[in-house]
């Protein structure tokens, strides 16, 4: 058997992050006539010595995770008023106007574009996702159903021009082939333009042990240091760096074309610094990370192995893919979590993949009134927490497991 090799740098993998197991695609989910197909992969995640970038294998095909997708960004009411923050700053920061055109890379259901469209700039969505993309469209937000990458970038460049700005949040992490992908952010991006780019932080992810966001969509997991890396391969330079609390602790990065002229901010060298201080660009940095992820899983299963012998009733909310890989890395199914609540209607009367736990409506918490929800996005309880606030009247408690059990 062949060692893996880094899909940046090309340098051979022998540096284990931590090993999930075989595990099914996080985002398919499951019709409760037929769960015969379901297929389970490894869910091994590496750090490439050379580059810094931390990766799973290769197991799938982006079209079998992407071709019909059940992530709809606008169910989250957080994630939508972020997005019309972030449109309105890049708007005032780029002095943007009518004659400019923003491009989303991964436009989803046009939750972001929308905001700039208020705005009257031009706006053109990529999506590779066509069920996702039909929702934009009727939402009027222009959108190209196409995996992007450089041949793609070029096409597009000569049908609607350069893009005076590039969004790509939580994208790049999704991306098999990163040296194409990029090399067509390049290829679209106006001489005088900028590129937005937002992907979860590998430095929390390690520090607070935040395994669960570990799955076979998530191809890369990356660091300013990988980051930097990757976009200097292809002519682009990170010029400045802001950390967002988003999804457990974000990073957005601004890049330009690489010149002499292009000044950067002391955001970025000062970040590098706190990553080499906690050894993100070698294996001593992971050394304790997958004990504290089989720590943590011990955890929710003595949870919930409590609440049966107790005789309370534990259900979940948010029909997440980090909340899958949990599950399935815990072995949880209907024996111990009875079902899971989700806004989606798209997920809901579907079962998780893996564990088979049922989605339905969140109507249905009160009406069976449990006593524990275990909040699945941890990221989002805030939000959750105000949304179900009312399972306090029957005294029920929310929980999160990672990175330990809180009862709150």
């Amino acid at each position: 058997m062949t060692s893996p090799t880094c899909r940046l740098c090309g340098a051979i993998l022998t540096t284990t992050v931590i090993d999930l197991g075989d595990q099914p695609l996080a985002n398919s989910y499951l019709d409760p006539a037929d769960v015969s197909s379901e297929r389970v992969y490894p869910l091994h995640a590496r750090v490439c010595e050379m580059c810094g970038l931390v990766q799973v294998d290769d197991v799938v095909l982006p079209q079998d995770i992407f071709g019909d997708y059940a992530y709809f960004s606008s169910f989250s009411d957080s994630w939508v008023d972020h997005a019309r923050r972030s449109a309105d700053a890049a708007v005032d920061r780029l002095a943007l106007d009518r004659d400019d055109l923003v491009v989303e890379v991964a436009s989803n259901d046009g939750y972001l574009l929308q905001w700039f469209a208020v705005r009257g700039v031009q706006v053109l969505g990529v999506e590779p996702a066509e069920n996702v993309a039909a929702v934009a469209i009727e939402r009027g937000i222009p959108t190209v159903v196409e995996f992007f990458g450089e041949a793609t970038a070029r096409a597009l460049r000569s049908e609607h021009g350069a893009a005076r700005l590039i969004a790509a949040n939580n994208v790049l992490a999704h991306v098999p082939d990163l040296n194409d992908f990029i090399a067509g952010l390049a290829a679209l991006l106006a001489e005088d333009g900028s590129i937005s780019v937002e992907f979860p932080h590998l430095l929390n992810l390690v520090r607070d042990t935040q395994f669960d966001t570990i799955y076979h969509e998530h191809h890369s997991y990356f660091s300013l240091i990988a980051a930097s890396t990757a976009f200097e391969r292809h002519g682009l330079s990170v010029v400045e760096v802001e950390e967002l609390p988003t999804h457990g602790g974000s990073l957005r990065l601004w890049v330009r074309h690489s010149g002499e002229s292009v000044a950067v901010h002391d955001s970025v060298a000062s970040l590098l610094e706190v990553e080499h201080r906690a050894a993100l660009d070698r294996p001593a940095g992971f050394a304790q990370f997958s004990e504290r992820a089989h720590a943590c899983r011990d955890g929710l299963v003595e949870f919930l192995d409590d609440a049966a012998v107790a005789g309370q009733r534990v259900v979940a909310y948010g029909a997440a893919a980090k909340g899958n890989t949990l599950l399935n890395f815990a072995g949880v199914d209907t024996d111990r979590v009875a079902y899971v609540v989700d806004r989606n209607t798209h997920k809901q009367g579907t079962l998780l993949p893996g564990s088979r736990i049922p989605v339905l409506d969140p109507a249905q918490i009160a009406l069976d009134r449990p006593e524990f929800v275990l909040v699945l996005p941890w990221n989002l309880r805030d939000e959750i927490a105000e949304q179900m606030a009312e399972i306090r009247d029957w005294g029920g408690r929310f929980v999160t497991a990672v990175p330990s059990i809180e009862i709150f």
